[in-house]
């Protein structure tokens, strides 16, 4: 894509993104859009293809707004604290952003997660394989994250169903507890953590350990991270 495009796209992308934080997906429309822009509806077309795919263009696009703030979390020596914040950062996004976090996770697109979309899924599995590396992570990070999108998703769009002045925050913290506590473990005191516990920590270690440096082939480590993962079971 030429530089002209690419400025004629991102001015689209920002007045469609005004649009639909201002005044809600409904309002999004090809004439709205191009009058806010000011362009022709035919350069929508010519970028975008139709309205779809510009809206699918705004979910990247609020997706990398998400992950810029992501991004700003600093890690901690503890990554379970480092959880909860990455738990409330979420939250509070989507009540900041409504339209766009309903654009993000509240649409019916199966098949069709933007690229920007699996980056913040991986983001999440790199924290929770902290955790298990730090031994305090009961199932495997991908059965975690799972977990926790289901659960942060539910609560968002729920507190967004509801008026600002009758949103409770304390439902978010509730939930966030209830995660945490079924997800994790204490941290050890004297006694060493559970046999699950070892085997995920080091199952998490191998996932991001130099394969020059490990004693084994490529199949023996894929062998053993099997086994590992049905210690962990």
């Amino acid at each position: 894509m030429d530089e002209t495009k690419s400025r004629s796209r991102q001015q689209i992308l920002e007045a469609a993104a005004g649009i639909l934080e201002r005044d809600g997906a409904r309002a999004v429309s090809t004439r709205s859009v191009a009058a806010a822009a000011g362009i022709r509806a035919a350069s929508l077309y010519q970028l975008f293809g139709d309205m779809d795919g510009l809206l699918a263009a705004l979910a990247v696009h609020a997706f990398d707004i998400y992950l810029d703030e992501k991004h700003t979390l600093t890690p901690t020596d503890d990554p379970v604290a480092d959880l909860r914040r990455g738990w409330d950062t979420h939250v509070e996004f989507g009540l900041r952003h409504p339209a766009f976090y309903v654009l993000m996770f509240g649409t019916d697109r199966p098949g069709r997660r933007p690229p920007a979309a699996d980056e913040a899924h991986a983001l999440l599995l790199k924290f929770f394989d902290r955790v298990a590396a730090a031994g305090r992570l009961r199932v495997p990070p991908p059965v975690a994250a799972a977990l926790s999108v289901a659960a942060i998703t539910g609560v968002t769009l729920s507190l967004l169903g509801l008026p600002p002045d009758a949103r409770d925050p304390s439902i978010s913290a509730k939930m966030r507890e209830t995660i945490v506590a079924a997800l994790t473990t204490d941290p050890p005191a004297s006694a060493a953590p559970g046999l699950a516990s070892q085997a995920l920590a080091l199952n998490a270690t191998l996932a991001t350990a130099d394969p020059a440096i490990l004693p084994f082939r490529p199949t023996e480590t894929a062998l053993l991270r099997d086994w590992l993962n049905e210690l962990a079971r």
